[in-house]
């Protein structure tokens, strides 16, 4: 196995088994859901395939515009509830830091 394939690997390995905040969007500015998880590639592809019903089936909010991993389940949740409370413009500089042209990130982490 290449080195990039093992680097791919083990990245994908550690994102899916590792508590996890994100948040989705309808599209550049549109709705946004924050969720928390402990495996995100399996949650991201679940709300991706409508099989999360609710909110985000409801409103066409599937694309993973941001996500930020937690040595626990338990800072994720308190990270979760903290960003909740945060006004909608802070949510949006929040994800702008990091992805600025609002891109769907699942294929980077699959």
């Amino acid at each position: 196995m290449s080195y990039r394939r093992k680097t791919v690997s083990r990245k994908r390995e550690r994102v899916s088994k590792q508590p996890a905040v994100y948040i989705l969007a309808s599209k550049r500015n549109g709705t946004l859901y924050i969720g928390v998880t402990s495996n995100l590639i399996k949650r991201i592809w679940e709300h991706k395939n409508n099989l999360v019903k609710g909110f985000t089936e409801r409103y066409d909010v599937h694309h993973l515009v941001w996500y930020e991993l937690h040595d626990n389940m338990e800072s994720a949740i308190l990270r979760e509830k903290m960003l909740k409370e945060w006004k909608r413009k802070w949510k949006m500089e929040l994800i702008e830091s990091s992805n600025p042209n609002w891109n769907d990130l699942y294929d980077a982490i699959i």
